[in-house]
């Protein structure tokens, strides 16, 4: 059995402008969300986004699959929760759950490829931002 433990959860509630026409959120919106938690694992981790990148290292999205179970709507008070699932020699893969309370209604997937900041090709993470992801890595139990 593999025991996760989230990186973050990071609360949102749904704005009525991210609603489309059949009142339900639209998709794309799922992956601002995303990206909003992405960047919130960063300040946890780092202290912000600019500490990770005082690294010498950023990260770009090179993958990204979303699955819808249930919509959300205008108000939803939801939670976005990222799990680190892997940490590779240069790339790292986060899925994540949006749930409304109990609910989970999308799980994402998306994989992140570390580049340096002086010319943004791929590279290695130093140790300190990998000791730092690691420590968020599945334990089997």
């Amino acid at each position: 059995m593999t025991e996760r433990r989230p990186l973050v959860e990071m609360p949102l509630r749904v704005r009525y402008h991210e609603c489309d026409g059949q009142g339900i959120v639209f998709n794309a919106h799922y992956l601002a969300y995303a990206d909003m938690a992405a960047f919130e694992v960063e300040r946890a981790l780092f202290g912000s986004h600019d500490g990770l990148l005082a690294t010498g290292v950023d990260l770009v999205v090179a993958e990204s699959n979303l699955r819808y179970f249930a919509p959300c709507r205008f108000d939803d008070e939801l939670v976005v929760a990222v799990y680190l699932v892997h940490l590779g020699t240069t790339s790292m893969q986060f899925e994540l759950e949006v749930r409304r309370g109990d609910t989970v209604t999308t799980e994402i997937r998306l994989r992140y490829v570390f580049v340096d900041t002086e010319n943004y090709r791929k590279t290695e993470p130093p140790p300190e931002v990998r000791a730092a992801y690691a420590k968020y890595l599945p334990e089997t139990v």
